[in-house]
């Protein structure tokens, strides 16, 4: 794949990214520390033809943001965890009716107001159940700049591959962090673009609901000659609301199978010198920055430490966890939280002796964190 160099922000890269993924809409409204996902976004859509509006709310922002999914095209939101707390209630009306759309998590201090200019992962458990109710969230996460553009782009073309809300968590650190980063050229992100499927038969043959059981709906683009219903209520195949047993629960086991019958799609992890490790440490998003380095100085000092990261943390990469909780004895997760991912990590390893590190009061970890604690527990 063709690349080119730049030197830019992670807020910056995910706006960038969404453009030459081919979004062509932007509904939103500032929130520290994503604003600059709108700002750059802002400029950029209307000089290809696109629409970015700042909404009234965050409510209105992903409401918008919905509609234009509705009507086709590619469209995105950006917000920290509050915003995700107002646009919970919408979001849920977007994986019922499964409308295409992703949204960028910078992630702040919580909860409420919180610590609003400063890092937290505090976001994660949120994005697996931003809304109530049963379905099945995808969400990706950053753990570097050039992830902020490839990882936007990935989460492009998984929402149109299975039709739902697909979240791209950054945060704080990572979304202001300002470098250099090698991201693949604009015509190859256009040459890998998977566009969503739709439907070309007759009217009256068409039942957007009416697909396989491991399928996701095939939602034609509005005003296109072909009629059907959303609604946020149980419905049949051609959306119109229905309390019939099978078919209601039909509906929601679909929500599940569309995405668990093809988590090795979704799923991406790193691995870092786990091969010959002894210990193994888990983290993700901008704490494996400081985790990688860790591992590099521990490493210089003979201590023979390998690290995982998920990428995808959900659909978590359950299996590959499973099996390194098999592999390690010594195993430590680092979270900026107060262990979100941790239980996961415990769920996946069926182990509860998992040790961990965590911070919550709004700065990042320092490798020298990190070298401590291997150091205090193992």
């Amino acid at each position: 794949m063709s690349t080119r160099e730049v030197i830019s922000s992670g807020n910056d890269l995910a706006a960038r990214a969404a453009v030459d993924a081919g979004c062509m809409f932007f509904g939103g409204y500032p929130l520290t520390p994503s604003s600059e996902v709108m700002h750059t976004i802002s400029d950029l859509l209307p000089k290809i033809g696109g629409t970015a509006i700042q909404m009234e709310d965050e409510i209105a922002g992903v409401a918008a943001a919905i509609g234009a999914g509705m009507a086709g095209v590619r469209t995105l939101t950006a917000t920290s965890g509050p915003g995700i707390s107002l646009k919970a209630e919408n979001l849920g009306l977007a994986q019922m009716c499964e409308v295409p759309l992703v949204v960028v998590n910078v992630m702040r201090g919580g909860p409420s107001t919180g610590l609003p200019t400063r890092v937290s992962q505090g976001d994660v458990a949120q994005a697996k159940n931003p809304s109530h109710g049963d379905y099945k969230s995808i969400t990706l996460c950053a753990g570097n700049l050039e992830e902020c553009y490839t990882e936007t782009v990935r989460a492009f073309n998984l929402a149109d591959r299975f039709m739902q809300p697909v979240f791209v968590l950054l945060d704080e650190t990572i979304g202001h962090m300002h470098a250099k980063a090698i991201i693949p050229t604009a015509e190859a992100v256009k040459e890998g673009i998977v566009p969503r499927k739709t439907f070309d038969g007759a009217p009256e043959d068409y039942k957007p609901y009416g697909v396989e059981q491991d399928q996701p709906a095939v939602l034609n683009p509005m005003y296109t000659g072909y009629r059907y219903h959303y609604t946020g209520l149980h419905h049949d195949a051609d959306g119109f609301p229905t309390e019939e047993i099978e078919t209601c629960r039909k509906l929601i086991d679909r929500l599940f199978k569309k995405v668990d019958d093809f988590t090795d799609e979704i799923e991406l992890n790193e691995e870092y010198m786990i091969d010959d490790a002894d210990i193994l440490l888990v983290g993700y998003g901008s704490a494996s920055l400081a985790i990688k380095e860790a591992v590099n100085t521990l490493r210089a000092e003979g201590i023979k430490v390998g690290m995982f990261r998920p990428i995808t943390l959900w659909p978590s990469p359950e299996k590959r966890l499973y099996e390194l909780g098999q592999k390690f004895d010594k195993v430590l997760s680092v979270e900026l939280n107060q262990g979100q991912y941790l239980e996961e990590v415990q769920r996946s390893m069926g182990r509860l002796d998992i040790q961990k590190l965590t911070k919550t009061n709004g700065r990042p970890f320092s490798p020298a964190d990190i070298i401590a604690k291997v150091k205090e527990v193992f």
